[in-house]
């Protein structure tokens, strides 16, 4: 998290902006990762430079190449345009090369026909004055961006600010919550990943992040490193702001070119089907389309407007045979009682496998929602699947829940995935396990899944069988298969109580007479 004097320096960044007259909260985004995302081409390039001049090789597909940057009159040199070089320039003339020639060459970065060079055709330099400019690099240069984790919590309390402007809130999600998601699935080499709603990509950056972290052997093969510098990661967004943001978001964290396009992905153009392997996703849920917009095949699955609902059936379509997902839905996606919602828990429950029903606080997104939510988990199979569903009730995710989200040590996410992966990763039979538990046997020593399968309705996570679900109407809420455990308590009569106050109210009488006596 950003704290203290490092926050306050980005809330200075901020402040300049909405001083200066942009107030926006999705344009001082856009203008403050346009001007890191050139700070960070600087960078790439002098690595480049560094590691050309130790081995004496020329430099390979430099970023600022020899020449300039056109045959018209005013030309600069592509070197003016480091980040480096024009940040040493007087305000007016450092405002100009950005406006005049930064801007425009980033305009025509990326190969011909890539999702990065569509994303940034449109960008648009629109901080007005050389002063406010000026300000503003100056307070980027003071923040420390070189370690990678620093690098993204700026970023991320930067994208937090989007929540101000009322719907933008809906493209982010705290980051913890990602966190706990992708550790759940585990993103893996040979993984295709998707986000069809993906806004500022945090769910991409933190797959990307959990690969680099755990599977370093991605850059001993060449073809490996081509899979995780483009096709592995995937994201849609219909507003071309959002997208150009996650486009840069990507390449910061150093991802060289992910697709990231401008896109319904309920449309008819959404994402092709069958493609990917893993997604990760926490699509809106805030209102209906137009049934003219929605896809006809997504409409021939469940005929609804519900954007949550159309979205898992998107899902689903995406993902080959074996792939896997991680989403968050409202929590009436659980419970609602209209056709389409049956059906597609149906869906789930029936023709695929189900793995997960994760609760959340109802206050894990304030302060943009107050929308109770939970984490789906399932595997897309076409064959069925689903033997027994994980239930989570989590009740304290490390924040406070109230609109500041401050941190609290009450945190059950540490537990959600310490129990997830000791019966995702263990080979024992579950119908044993079952048996098992209806018999009282004292669960094995050798690991967790024996206890899940065990562990009476009472507690905070359990299994439920899947006939018990289609039993009740393929309900997912939590609380119709929780138990509730009431402590039993005594009370003493009422006439008892009464007897008590009578003698009580005698004592007080005789105290008052003995008061008089000693007054007279």
């Amino acid at each position: 998290m950003v704290t203290g004097p490092l926050k306050g320096q980005v809330d200075k960044v901020w402040d300049a902006f909405w001083s200066g007259g942009i107030a926006n909260p999705v344009e001082v985004i856009e203008q403050i990762t346009y001007l890191l995302f050139i700070k960070r081409l600087d960078e790439l390039h002098t690595k480049a430079e560094q590691k050309a001049a130790r081995f004496g090789d020329p430099i390979e597909n430099p970023v600022f190449p020899d020449g300039y940057d056109s045959d018209l009159p005013g030309r600069r040199p592509y070197r003016d345009l480091r980040w480096s070089v024009f940040t040493g320039y007087a305000p007016a003339e450092m405002f100009e090369v950005v406006s005049e020639h930064v801007f425009p060459w980033l305009r025509q970065l990326g190969s011909e026909g890539s999702s990065y060079a569509r994303n940034m055709r449109d960008a648009r330099f629109t901080i007005p004055t050389p002063a406010l400019l000026t300000k503003v690099v100056d307070l980027l240069a003071d923040i420390p961006m070189e370690d990678r984790d620093t690098k993204g919590d700026i970023y991320e309390y930067m994208l937090s600010k989007l929540a101000t402007s009322g719907t933008n809130g809906q493209f982010r999600t705290a980051r913890h919550i990602i966190q706990l998601m992708v550790d759940m699935q585990q993103p893996r080499p040979d993984d295709r990943i998707i986000d069809p709603a993906v806004g500022t990509a945090g769910f991409l950056v933190a797959a990307e992040e959990y690969v680099r972290a755990h599977h370093p052997e991605i850059w001993t093969d060449a073809a490996t490193r081509a899979h995780f510098n483009g096709p592995m990661f995937t994201g849609y967004d219909s507003d071309a702001s959002m997208a150009r943001i996650a486009s840069m978001n990507m390449l910061l964290h150093g991802v060289e070119n992910p697709t990231i396009e401008r896109a319904d992905s309920l449309s008819e153009g959404h994402p092709g089907l069958d493609e990917y392997t893993l997604v990760l996703a926490n699509p809106p849920f805030a209102g209906s389309l137009d049934d003219e917009t929605v896809s006809k095949d997504l409409q021939k699955v469940v005929k609804t407007r519900k954007t949550e609902l159309l979205f898992l059936v998107l899902m689903i379509r995406m993902l080959r045979n074996g792939g896997r997902a991680a989403v968050i839905v409202p929590e009436g996606v659980l419970f609602g009682s209209s056709n389409a919602h049956k059906a597609v828990r149906r869906l789930l429950v029936d023709d695929h496998k189900l793995d997960a029903v994760i609760k959340l606080p109802s206050g894990t997104f304030k302060p943009y929602t107050g929308v109770s939510t939970a984490i789906l988990l399932f595997t897309k199979t076409s064959s069925g699947g689903t033997d027994h569903v994980w239930f989570y009730d989590v009740r304290a995710d490390g924040m406070t829940l109230d609109d500041k989200r401050t941190p609290i040590e009450a945190n059950d996410l540490p537990d959600v995935l310490a129990r997830w992966h000791s019966f995702t990763t263990s080979p024992i039979d579950s119908s044993l396990l079952v048996e098992r538990a209806k018999r009282d046997e004292t669960p094995r020593p050798d690991g967790q899944l024996e206890s899940e399968y065990a562990r009476p309705r009472t507690a905070q996570s359990f299994m439920v069988p899947r006939q018990e679900i289609v039993d009740n109407g393929y309900d997912l809420s939590l609380n119709r298969y929780k138990e509730i455990e009431v402590e039993e308590v005594e009370h003493r009569s009422p006439l008892e109580i009464l007897d008590e106050l009578d003698a009580l109210e005698v004592e007080i009488q005789d105290g008052l007479a003995r008061l008089r006596e000693m007054l007279a």
